[in-house]
């Protein structure tokens, strides 16, 4: 039998179980993964509410990545919600420091499918040079269509594509575009643009759908796929996922 790679999810608790650190280990599970993860932010929520968010203090945080490092194995990290960007910067220098060559892929999840802001209490003021060094060192951002449109917000979303791709690859998902609904573009540091078309029909809406599509990115790119193979069959794969009911909570065996 395949020894299954390890991949460690750094992100939120969901106890519904549709999104966060569940969605991601449940997706490296179906994908042949080994997950391990790390909680960033413990949250009160069901797939149809949210009420609360209680953020995780990063030494916590970086103790776990050290003691996991420590035992595993990890090549590709997932990180998806974080208090701020100097905490996220912080966390990527300890992943770099633990291994040199390691692919991170970033979601910047900035509110929920229900529309809290994850960041409305905190008020912390948005720094370009930290947001910057962050991109430069992560492998993939995987915003979605609004996501994009508020990190810089001195940019329009041309600007702001062409800014975060020349510093790292942008898988953007497309599922909040209205004019080219569920369509994807992966941009890669090389300059280069794919467009990344929606096959299936039959697909309903999920909470936590675009943390099990950046998840199934990081699983294959664990499992050796390149880039732009991985960002396809991940695409694929989250299709089926939203396809599997009618429900908020997908299912993984389809």
């Amino acid at each position: 039998m395949k020894k299954r790679p390890h991949i460690l999810s750094i992100a939120g608790f969901d106890p519904s179980g549709g999104a966060g650190l569940v969605a991601d280990c449940k997706t490296f599970e179906a994908l042949k993964c080994q997950g391990l993860s790390v909680c960033t932010a413990n949250t009160i929520q069901t797939d149809t509410e949210f009420i609360e968010c209680i953020w995780i203090d990063v030494e916590i945080i970086k103790k776990q990545i050290k003691t996991l490092f420590s035992r595993f194995q990890i090549d590709v990290v997932k990180i998806g919600i974080i208090e701020n960007w100097r905490t996220m910067s912080e966390i990527i220098n300890v992943l770099i420091s633990l291994n040199a060559e390691i692919k991170i892929i970033v979601d910047p999840v900035l509110s929920a499918s229900t529309n809290f802001d994850f960041h409305s209490e905190t008020q912390i003021d948005f720094d370009s040079k930290i947001f910057d060094d962050v991109l430069s060192k992560i492998y993939v951002l995987t915003p979605n269509y609004d996501e994009i449109q508020q990190l810089y917000p001195t940019k329009n979303i041309v600007e702001t594509i062409a800014h975060v791709s020349s510093k790292t690859n942008l898988f953007l998902k497309g599922g909040h575009n209205e004019s080219e609904k569920g369509k994807d573009y992966l941009y890669t540091k090389l300059g280069e643009k794919y467009p990344i078309n929606p096959k299936h029909q039959t697909v309903y809406p999920k909470h936590g759908s675009g943390c099990v599509l950046s998840s199934a990115i990081t699983a294959y790119l664990s499992l050796g796929f390149p880039l732009l193979k991985s960002c396809f069959r991940a695409k694929r794969f989250t299709e089926k996922y939203l396809g599997s009911n009618k429900e908020l909570l997908g299912n993984f065996r389809f």
